[in-house]
């Protein structure tokens, strides 16, 4: 198979020479094409030398071969890795001043792009913009890992291992890498399921709201890891500054009312709801129409009534035969109780298989790239615990959703 690697100029464009290394070895042809910056972290002779092959950054160089044209229509699988903001922006804006650029343009096979660059970048919203444009016109955008970046930096951005590239761009084509088999169905493959992320804002006036600090990282997660285990998966995304998770239907909310009615719609057609937003419990009675104004030495009062218990409502209601709910609680402890304590008592108010309990505040839980969360089932006993990344503890919920579901099910433990 004729595939085209491009690099562009960022620090994890080592890790490119092993993902040749491996595409080559399973028996591939494959034509380097990197951007001129990125020769400055690997060198021309180096893929020259892996791949043996003549590589070039130009679409002035061997202009008889009208190679910026030629590339891209032979091309059948074009990987970049790593894919920089730069050459997202680039790529997105359908620019065609170098000759990766231009390959890109010409390419009517399947494309992957391996992004790799600082979580600041990553998450700006011209990045995310870039990132959904380009997943709009069929181009499939990895998620980066989260981990160690350069120097002390942790967080989204990383690069993904070179084996888990070349397996997702051989997927593409029908194609694994020698001597692995064929990637089996996910232990979730066939299922949809349904995740609300983010926290939900109630409008006092049209200038202010009531919010909460949920940032919709965790929701995120729990939805990318459904995704990869073989999840049709939908997104409720209350307020979320993110980009739109890679093969996700991703429904954008803002009240809780919306929320609520998005949530139900998509979860009439799921076998398992994961409620990760953080719900306002309170809107004001009525939004001004106009921006309240500050009276001198005046105060403010305002008359708060009740959010409907979207949780408590799935899980009463069951919307879909056999269907799981899973809960999340943010919770903090006080005179009456710890952060266990209140949780156990929400399972049992809110009627949910699972709910998942986590402390907030004080540099826990919203915000943060690390959670903690203990797995509470419908009486509130302790069925779980997982801490770390919120990756990790998006696929600790996930096992504890597959075993309950195998549980209900044995046929489909055996066969998921």
């Amino acid at each position: 198979m004729r595939i085209v690697l491009g690099v562009s100029a960022g620090i994890a464009a080592y890790k490119a020479a092993l993902l040749l290394r491996l595409l080559t070895e399973a028996g591939h042809d494959v034509r380097v094409v990197p951007t001129r910056a990125s020769l400055q972290f690997v060198g021309r002779a180096t893929w020259e030398a892996l791949s043996g092959k003549p590589v070039t950054t130009e679409v002035w160089d061997d202009v008889p071969a009208v190679e910026h044209v030629a590339l891209g229509r032979e091309a059948e699988l074009v990987v970049v890795a790593p894919a920089t903001a730069d050459l997202l922006a680039r790529a997105a804006g359908g620019h065609s001043d170098d000759l990766l650029t231009a390959t890109l343009l010409t390419a009517r096979c399947p494309v992957l792009l391996a992004p790799a660059m600082h979580t600041e970048m990553w998450e700006h919203p011209a990045t995310r913009a870039n990132v959904a444009t380009l997943r709009s016109r069929g181009v499939h955008v990895l998620d980066p890992d989260s981990g160690r970046l350069t120097g002390a930096d942790t967080g989204p951005g990383r690069l993904p291992e070179p084996a888990a590239i070349a397996a997702a761009a051989l997927a593409l084509v029908g194609e694994h890498l020698p001597g692995d088999a064929p990637a089996p169905p996910g232990d979730l493959a066939g299922a949809h399921v349904v995740v609300s992320a983010g926290g939900t804002r109630e409008a006092l006036d049209p200038v202010r709201y009531l919010g909460n600090r949920s940032t919709g990282r965790q929701g995120w997660a729990l939805a990318r890891a459904a995704a990869s285990r073989g999840a049709a998966v939908t997104l409720v995304a209350a307020n979320v500054d993110l980009p739109d998770p890679d093969g996700v239907e991703v429904r954008r909310v803002e009240s809780t009312a919306e929320l609520r009615d998005a949530v139900r719609d998509a979860a009439a057609h799921a076998d398992v709801v994961v409620m990760a937003a953080a719900v306002a419990d309170f809107r004001p009675a009525a939004a001004a129409e106009h921006k309240l104004k500050k009276q001198d030495g005046a105060g403010l009062t305002l008359e708060l009534v009740q959010n409907p218990d979207v949780l408590a409502e799935l899980a009463r209601e069951r919307l879909r035969p056999g269907q799981v709910v899973v809960g999340f609680a943010a919770e903090t402890g006080d005179a009456d109780g710890d952060v266990l304590a209140h949780g156990r008592a929400k399972a049992v108010r809110k009627g949910a298989d699972l709910l998942a309990v986590n402390a907030v505040g004080g540099g826990r839980g919203f915000g943060t790239a690390d959670n903690a969360v203990t797995l509470l089932d419908a009486r509130g006993d302790e069925v779980g615990a997982a801490s770390g990344s919120k990756e990790q503890v998006a696929d600790a919920v996930w096992d504890a959703v597959v075993t309950l579901r195998a549980r209900r099910d044995p046929a489909r433990g055996a066969t998921g």
